[in-house]
């Protein structure tokens, strides 16, 4: 009887290192991988945040006014393009017209803009040539 009952103890105390074991590895793997939520970055890196916060608000530079390389006004934004890849593709620029009475909308490509701050700019454009370029559409 005492050979099984030293054969038991031995069986208990194998699981229960073998138990403990897991269960440390488990803890290891969990607090090694599981980010803690609110010290870790959720949905934007930390690289991310960096370029974010050096841009521009999309909000602040609705209906502000475009100059060309004379400083003369050649227009506002009206609104932007995203393409489906969610990058920025087009501005389009309102041209003439009073409270878009007469208004004359072009679609630019943001690229070609020469500059953004202290404000925006167009090189090479003018107001006639802008009033001449096809007139933006939005899709139905």
């Amino acid at each position: 009887m005492n050979l099984n009952i030293a054969k038991s103890l031995a069986i208990a105390a194998f699981s229960s290192i073998a138990l403990l074991t897991v269960a440390m590895a488990a803890q290891d793997a969990a607090t090694s991988t599981t980010p803690i939520a609110g010290k870790a970055t959720l949905g934007v890196s930390v690289a991310e945040t960096a370029v974010i916060a050096t841009g521009w608000r999309a909000s602040k530079l609705l209906h502000a006014a475009v100059y060309n390389e004379n400083n003369e006004k050649i227009g506002s934004i009206d609104d932007f393009i995203v393409a489906p890849d969610g990058s920025l593709s087009v501005a389009v620029i309102d041209v003439g017209g009073f409270l878009r009475i007469g208004s004359h909308r072009v679609a630019i490509p943001v690229q070609q803009f020469d500059q953004v701050a202290p404000k925006i700019v167009l090189k090479g454009a003018t107001k006639d040539a802008l009033l001449k370029m096809p007139e933006f559409k939005y899709a139905a």
